[in-house]
């Protein structure tokens, strides 16, 4: 933990005293220690840092005295401030933020687990955390805090009590992952895939393994990379001279890779399967058993989610917990606990109808995979899907794409949301699928609400800026 004095000298910034605080209390104060870092006011308790942003539409700056009633110890400001009240004035909030969850991550001696890839992160990090909590008390990234600001939220959680924390790296351009890696400095680096994802800003999928490889070049002392071998473009990762659309692995860093295609294909690259997953029971919505091979012992797993992706998710949460020392026991408990968060692939019952919420983000395989596991369902199968962002001049193929995958899973009946799903519809409809689009979610929801009956099952899901969390919570309150 931080008293107050090391997060000036952490973010190079100048704590300012009232004019009426007299040295003791000045010295009580810089040697306070922070109990918790947080952006948003309402959130603050006894002794916390406040650090306001300049948003497009509100300057927390007025939130700082609110900040003190609560009981915050200190807060950051860009400003000088009238009040007579005590902050640290720096230059830029987020500067300042990540300054200090570098300076705090070189404190910790724990191990920290990084998880990046194009889709899969949240669902590996939940079942990364679940396995690794059978023995240790764990910190994981909470939300979608995976980014600039809510990375070093994240490590700034990390308190005396945790042994390991799992956070969650995303990012949409490039030289992002160098910056989060320089924060979090992980021991161990999972790497879930490389899909087409933010190609308007990374272009290709050389574009995408290049931004995401830039963790390399941060990791702590002998760091551990568990790789998705499924994934052609991480099967290519390898010590040496790197192909130049990767950086360079680490020389003293581990590669431990996962598969469930094809073991051959991995042992004939000349890397051996640290895990690998055969004799595939998948039971639909009720979740998948199958044979592991780690590192050489053999176990039987259940998995709780449905869809065959998460058994990747199932091997490389089982590389990092036998690597952190769990027993057998441990890591088949830990998975078959392993579940997901609100808006990712999470199961929601109302009453005789199944809803599939993952609308929190969208790409083109994490939507083959989700209209996958709705396949599995039994009953009546229906898609409402919406746009997918960031795909650059390839945007109308790849959404016709998953049209193609909707009617390859034969989904009964499809709903289409937003100009660029059109081309989800033409191709669905092309194919002989049922659909129906609309351009508005408030033109969809009359149509959806009376059309949906007893054993249907419903996948909802877009990029979050479509906001299909509206249609999830308007099917919750007709069916609850």
């Amino acid at each position: 933990m931080l008293r107050v004095s090391d997060v000036v000298t952490a973010t190079g910034g100048e704590l300012i005293f009232p004019n009426s605080w007299d040295n003791d209390r000045q010295n009580e104060l810089s040697n306070t220690y922070i109990q918790g870092t947080v952006m948003d006011n309402r959130l603050v308790e006894k002794d916390f840092l406040f650090v306001p942003f300049i948003g497009e539409k509100v300057d927390a700056h007025k939130y700082i005295p609110a900040a003190y009633e609560a009981g915050a110890a200190i807060c950051f400001s860009m400003r000088k401030l009238e009040e007579e009240i005590p902050y640290i004035l720096i230059e830029d909030s987020g500067k300042a933020l990540k300054d200090l969850a570098t300076y705090y991550r070189s404190t910790l001696d724990i191990p920290i687990i990084g998880i990046v890839g194009s889709v899969g992160k949240t669902s590996t990090k939940e079942m990364v955390a679940a396995v690794l909590s059978e023995k240790y008390n764990v910190l994981k990234t909470e939300g979608n805090f995976n980014n600039e600001i809510g990375l070093p939220l994240t490590i700034m959680r990390i308190r005396p009590e945790h042994q390991v924390a799992v956070v969650e790296m995303g990012i949409s351009d490039f030289d992002e992952m160098n910056r989060l890696s320089t924060i979090a400095r992980p021991n161990y680096l999972v790497m879930t895939n490389i899909g087409p994802c933010h190609l308007e800003f990374l272009h290709d999928l050389d574009g995408v393994l290049n931004a995401k490889t830039e963790a390399f070049e941060h990791l702590s002392n002998h760091p551990k990379l568990v790789l998705n071998g499924d994934d052609e473009k991480l099967r290519s990762i390898h010590h040496g001279i790197p192909s130049g659309t990767y950086h360079a692995v680490p020389e003293d860093a581990d590669i431990f890779f996962f598969g469930r295609e094809d073991k051959a294909l991995l042992e004939n690259d000349g890397m051996p399967a640290a895990a690998y997953a055969d004799n595939i029971d998948d039971k639909g919505l009720e979740g998948i058993d199958c044979d592991l091979d780690l590192f050489g012992e053999n176990m039987h797993i259940h998995i709780s989610l449905p869809g065959q992706h998460n058994i990747n998710n199932a091997m490389a949460a089982a590389i990092i917990g036998e690597s952190l020392g769990l027993t057998s026991d441990q890591i088949q408990e830990g998975i078959a606990k392993g579940n997901t968060i609100a808006g990712r692939s999470n199961i929601i019952r109302l009453g005789d109808i199944l809803v599939i919420d993952d609308c929190y983000n969208a790409g083109p395989v994490s939507m083959k995979a989700s209209l996958g596991v709705l396949a599995s369902a039994s009953g009546r199968k229906i898609a409402v899907l919406g746009d997918m962002g960031e795909l650059g001049d390839d945007a109308p193929a790849l959404h016709s794409s998953v049209g193609q995958a909707v009617a390859d899973n034969k989904i009964d009946l499809l709903y289409t949301v937003g100009s660029l799903s059109e081309e989800i519809h033409n191709t669905a409809t092309a194919n002989g699928v049922k659909c129906i689009h609309f351009d508005t979610i408030e033109a969809l929801l009359p149509e959806l609400l009376q059309e949906i009956k007893a054993g249907d099952t419903i996948l909802i899901k877009a990029s979050h800026f479509m906001n299909f969390t509206q249609i999830v919570k308007a099917l919750e309150a007709k069916l609850q």
